[in-house]
């Protein structure tokens, strides 16, 4: 592959050159004073991606009757579904965290995690353990402070250690498991076998992770896939033609909810959010045409 020598120096425009240029490939304004103002405070780059859905298929120029208060609408809309994913899956992890701890701790005790014997890659495991350890070092939690100046030992105990973890060196190290009763164990509280739930448990951090930077969320196309279970133990939605696609996470957090949270309002609340917004292209996101027969979703 050919190495591109090319060095980006294009200048940046300032925000009255930003709506020039808009205003000339064919966006309309309903309050330019409001959006200078809201591009003064949201970037153009981030704007972009909102933007591009009411752009033309070829060209520079937007689709007729186009405005910029249709893209900032989709803009709300993304912000408030990213929350709204926050809110569950920060439930999710908490679950998570206690279930491998408890499950982990009873199999191999409470020190289970700095045991390379528990673990397929050596190496792998002496990263992950670096990260625990910055990690650690880095909290300032009261519980964490105290063990360490009452204790010499090198790391708390596993409920106290995965409390302070980053969500993606939890996800790691349960990728890196050994196979075993203990890995399918933990899968199985949440329904799922064990090679399932390493792929969803992946892909949820990498959801978080997106929302986390406040990126765009709602008609992305992922960037891993989330495996598809040959059976689970709880019902499930019925597999969609894309499953990069947000409406498959969306059904996996809904899946994991029945075990975490069974009384959970989310598939209510992101109906609402929908009816917020009703130009919002479903579509877009890959929700099929029944999606709301589903059981999940009811």
């Amino acid at each position: 592959m050919d190495i591109v020598s090319q060095l980006y120096n294009q200048p940046q425009i300032s925000v009255d050159e930003q709506v020039r240029l808009l205003k000339s490939e064919g966006l309309s304004f309903q309050n330019e004073r409001r959006a200078m103002h809201l591009l003064e405070n949201i970037s153009m780059f981030r704007m972009k991606s909102y933007l591009k859905p009411f752009r033309q298929h070829q060209g520079n120029r937007f689709k007729d009757a186009s405005t910029f208060e249709d893209a900032y609408n989709v803009y709300r809309f993304d912000a408030e579904l990213r929350k709204m994913v926050c809110s569950e899956l920060e439930k999710i992890e908490v679950s998570f965290r206690t279930q491998l701890s408890l499950v982990m701790g009873n199999a191999a005790g409470i020190y289970w995690f700095e045991n390379a014997l528990n673990f397929r890659d050596v190496n792998r495991h002496a990263s992950l353990l670096h990260s625990l350890s910055e990690e650690l070092h880095r909290s300032d939690d009261d519980a964490i402070v105290a063990f360490r100046r009452n204790y010499s030992n090198p790391f708390p105990p596993t409920w106290m250690t995965f409390e302070v973890s980053s969500f993606g060196t939890l996800s790691m190290m349960y990728r890196y498991l050994n196979a075993g009763q203990a890995r399918r164990q933990f899968a199985r509280f949440y329904g799922l076998s064990d090679t399932v739930m390493e792929s969803w448990l992946h892909s949820i951090v990498y959801v978080r992770n997106i929302c986390a930077h406040h990126s765009r969320l709602w008609n992305r196309r992922l960037g891993i896939n989330a495996m598809i279970p040959r059976r689970t133990y709880l019902p499930f939605i019925e597999i969609p033609r894309d499953t990069k696609r947000v409406y498959y996470v969306l059904g996996i957090i809904l899946y994991f909810l029945q075990t975490v949270n069974p009384n959970n309002t989310f598939a209510s609340r992101f109906k609402t959010l929908l009816a917020k917004y009703p130009h919002i292209d479903a579509d877009a996101m890959g929700f099929p045409a029944n999606w709301e027969d589903n059981l999940l979703w009811t």
